[in-house]
């Protein structure tokens, strides 16, 4: 807006030939202006009813339209374009002249905010719709996962340490209202574990909730050398800059965020009020991609090193049973009398299975004992009929 305010003002003054008639270009830049502000207007308006559309209908944790850059990005573009045309307008009013190139860069931003409005309006369709939703969702937890965990499963840390007790260390209390951890400064924390020559224990992993008055991280002494200063000397305040609050959990650094919204919409599709199994089969679908992704990987990834190989930060994560109880337990639930989303649980399970470590399999053969358990139960296996003796003819 800024941009456009001072272009909107200094372009005018160029006397850059062919000239024009003031009078009539101002005309043309009020109405460039005022109907670029009039389109924003009802576009924004429909896509709040987008967002709000896709809360109810897939889950209320589900934000990746309204995150998108391009909303914003889209809503100030089009803001500079009406600040530049009703600056520029002002501008000459009292001019009897004006360069061709005033109205011909207006005619230029007013068709690339449309083209900016034709893109947000492909992203808003896509959006509610089913498909392309659980693609992105997917898409983005793969994106954290391959970021997260880059080592594969058995291939150990050789520097890795085992946790400290609780009762060595000393503790940094959350001092706000509660919120959730929506990411960690990490290079930050080394560095300030460095400095104090201390490891540094948090207690909460990306998208789990910090407490009032409750620590979050604990810090134990490390090797103490004569030029460090003690851990109860680090300042909580240099601490609590590394971590982000928020009010609700992201992708950023949460790879479990994408495995709960796929299970959301899975239920949502398994809710009595609205019944729609084949939704609970998509999202399955999806939900076995990501943990045959899941399956090979190493994912004990909490241990953080400086440069000289020290141990300096310990961040908690999720393990694979935390997964995989988030990813299917409450859809196995929820899917006790469909017969359908069993059949898809149960292909996934052996999926998965067969494409997991044997470490990783323990905790699959108990659900799919429990699924075929279920689906038994829901279709048993019927009695053959009585054959119907022959008579003879009248």
């Amino acid at each position: 807006m800024t941009v456009g305010l001072g272009a909107g003002l200094l372009l005018p003054h160029v006397a850059l030939h062919p000239m024009i008639g003031a009078e009539r270009t101002a005309e043309l830049l009020f109405a460039l202006g005022f109907g670029v502000i009039g389109l924003v207007s009802i576009i924004f308006s429909l896509l709040f009813l987008v967002v709000q559309w896709a809360a109810t209908t897939f889950t209320p944790r589900l934000g990746l339209f309204r995150d998108d850059p391009l909303v914003w990005r889209t809503f100030a573009f089009s803001l500079g374009v009406f600040v530049f045309c009703i600056a520029a307008g002002l501008s000459i009013v009292s001019r009897t002249k004006v360069s061709i190139a005033v109205p011909v860069i207006a005619m230029i931003l007013a068709l690339a905010t449309l083209a900016f409005m034709y893109t947000l309006q492909s992203r808003a369709f896509a959006s509610i719709q089913l498909g392309p939703c659980l693609h992105a969702i997917s898409g983005r937890t793969r994106h954290v996962v391959n970021t997260v965990y880059v080592r594969p499963l058995g291939d150990e840390d050789p520097a890795r340490s085992s946790l400290p007790a609780e009762a060595d260390g000393h503790p940094v209390i959350w001092p706000h209202h509660g919120a959730v951890l929506c990411g960690i400064d990490v290079p930050t924390l080394v560095e300030v574990a460095r400095t104090h020559d201390c490891l540094i224990v948090l207690c909460q992993a990306p998208g789990q909730l910090l407490v009032r008055n409750r620590p979050v991280a604990r810090i134990h002494a490390g090797t103490l050398s004569p030029d460090a200063l003690p851990p109860d000397a680090l300042s909580p305040d240099a601490l609590l800059a590394a971590l982000a609050p928020g009010v609700e959990r992201t992708f950023d650094q949460d790879p479990e965020i994408g495995m709960r919204l796929l299970a959301d919409i899975a239920l949502r599709g398994l809710s009595p009020a609205i019944n729609d199994p084949a939704t609970a089969v998509q999202a399955l679908d999806h939900i076995e991609d990501l943990l045959l992704l899941l399956a090979d990987r190493e994912l004990d990834v909490g241990q953080v090193h400086d440069a000289d190989g020290t141990l300096r930060v310990m961040v908690p994560g999720p393990d694979w049973d935390r997964y995989v109880r988030t990813a299917l337990d409450d859809v196995i639930n929820s899917a006790q009398t469909v017969p359908l989303a069993l059949h898809r649980i149960r292909l996934l399970l052996q999926h998965v299975l067969d494409a997991g470590p044997e470490t990783r399999r323990p905790q699959l053969r108990e659900r799919l004992t429990r699924v075929e358990r279920l689906i038994a139960r829901c279709l048993p296996v019927s009695s053959a009929p009585t054959p119907v003796a022959d008579t003879e003819p009248m």
